[in-house]
C-alpha cells in the first residue's frame, strides 16, 4: 500500500480513548499539520469519570444477551458523543473530526474476531461532526492482531526515543531498530493495572496510588514464578492480550496462592518489571499511562532495567498519550495513509483501519 501523500494538510481531531482498566475517559483534542512530516500541538485534554452504572454495564459487557450488549453499545455512542459536545461547548473547541477508539469488550484475533463498543453513528449524531471508529476489526479480518495501534503514532510522533512503553490495563512496546529500511516492531508484554487495579478494589480502592500498598508487601516467590511460567511470554511473533486471557489464566493463578492484597500487588508488580525488562536493551524509554504514576513500578523497572533509562514525560503526555494517537489515527484515516503497522500486528500488509460516520447535517 502506497497511497499519494498530499503535501499539506491541516486537521483539528478528537481523540477518545477508554481503556480495560475503566478508570475513565480521556478526551484530547489535537491540533495536526502535515507537510511532509506530522507536527501536533494538544489543545486542550480532560478525563472523565465514568458514573457507576455506566462502569458496571462497560465492566459486564461480555456477559450480556445479545440484546443488551446491541443496546449498550448504541448507549454508549450516544454517550460519548455527549461528552464530546460538552467538552468542545466549555473550552469553546471547533473540530473537523472525532476519532474513537471505544471500548474493547471481546478480543480473539486467533479466530479473527474483535469487539469494540461505543456506537459511532450515535457519536456523530449528537455532535454533528465527522467521526471514525472501529480501528481494529480491518487488521484482524487482515489476520492480524489488532493490536496495539500505538506505535503507528509512536514512529510518527516519538520516533526520537529507542523505546516507547505504555502501562495502561496492559502493558505494549513499541521499537525500531532506525536503520534503512526497519519496521516497527509493537507487541503487548503483560497485564498492568487491569490486574493491579482488580486486587486494589478489594481494599475498596480505585487504584493503588503511587505503588504504596505494593511497596509495603513482600514478594511471594511462588507465585512470581508461577506468573513467569505463563506461557504467553514464551510465545513468538506479534501478540496481543486481553481480558479474557487474564480471567481465565492469571486471576484463578494468583487466587489459588491465597495471599494478603498487598503481597499480591507486590509480587505483580515484580512480575510486571521483570517481564518488561526483558524486552528494553538500553536507550531512552517514553513511559506513559496510568502506571506511569505508579513510583513503585517505576522503580523496580529501573532497577531490572539499569541499562536503560526510563523517562516520565509532562503529566498531558502520561495521561493522554493514547487518546492523542487516536486523534492522529483519524488524520490517517481522513488522509488516506496507512493508520496499522503489518509488522506491528502480522496482517497480511499494512492497512487503513476505521469506520466513517458523517455526522454534517444537510
Amino acid at each position: 500500500m502506497n497511497p499519494m501523500k498530499p503535501e499539506n494538510l491541516h486537521f483539528d481531531v478528537v481523540g477518545l480513548m477508554s481503556g480495560t482498566s475503566l478508570d475513565g475517559l480521556d478526551l484530547c483534542c489535537v491540533s495536526f499539520d502535515y507537510d511532509g512530516t506530522w507536527k501536533y500541538r494538544i489543545v486542550k485534554a480532560e478525563s472523565v469519570d465514568y458514573p457507576e452504572e455506566l462502569r458496571h454495564k462497560l465492566a459486564t459487557a461480555q456477559s450480556m444477551t445479545a440484546l443488551e450488549y446491541a443496546r449498550l453499545h448504541s448507549d454508549y455512542g450516544l454517550y460519548l458523543g455527549g461528552q464530546v459536545k460538552a467538552f468542545l461547548e466549555r473550552n469553546n473547541l471547533k473540530v473537523d473530526l472525532i476519532a474513537s477508539h471505544g471500548q474493547t469488550v471481546f478480543h480473539q484475533p486467533s479466530v479473527r474476531f474483535t469487539g469494540q463498543i461505543g456506537s459511532g453513528a450515535g457519536i456523530a449524531a449528537v455532535t454533528g461532526i465527522d467521526t471514525v471508529c472501529d480501528f481494529r476489526t480491518t487488521d484482524v479480518a487482515l489476520g492480524g492482531q489488532g493490536a496495539p495501534l500505538v506505535p503507528i503514532g509512536d514512529e510518527v510522533l516519538f520516533g526520537d526515543y529507542e523505546y516507547c512503553l505504555n502501562l495502561g490495563g496492559f502493558s505494549n512496546i513499541s521499537w525500531s531498530l532506525h536503520q534503512a529500511n526497519a519496521r516497527r516492531l509493537a507487541y503487548d508484554i503483560s497485564p498492568v493495572n487491569y490486574v493491579l487495579n482488580h486486587y486494589a478494589g478489594k481494599l475498596g480502592l480505585a487504584y493503588d496510588r503511587d505503588g504504596e500498598v505494593a511497596r509495603s508487601g513482600q514478594v511471594d516467590e511462588g507465585l512470581l514464578k508461577a506468573l513467569n511460567a505463563l506461557p504467553f511470554y514464551t510465545q513468538e511473533g506479534p501478540k496481543s492480550l486481553g481480558r479474557e486471557w487474564v480471567e481465565k489464566e492469571v486471576y484463578p493463578l494468583i487466587d489459588a496462592f491465597h495471599l494478603d492484597v498487598k503481597d499480591i500487588l507486590a509480587t505483580f508488580v515484580e512480575h510486571v518489571a521483570m517481564q518488561i525488562a526483558k524486552h528494553v536493551k538500553g536507550g531512552k524509554v517514553l513511559t506513559t499511562g496510568g502506571g506511569a504514576r505508579n513510583k513503585y513500578l517505576v522503580e523496580r523497572m529501573q532497577a531490572m532495567a539499569p541499562q536503560a533509562r526510563f523517562v516520565v514525560p509532562d503529566p498531558l503526555t502520561i495521561d493522554f498519550k493514547e487518546a492523542l494517537i487516536f486523534a492522529l489515527l483519524g488524520a490517517l484515516y481522513m488522509a488516506d495513509m496507512p493508520n496499522c503497522l503489518a509488522s506491528v500486528t502480522g496482517a497480511a500488509h499494512d492497512n487503513i483501519g476505521g469506520c466513517l460516520y458523517k455526522g454534517n447535517r444537510i
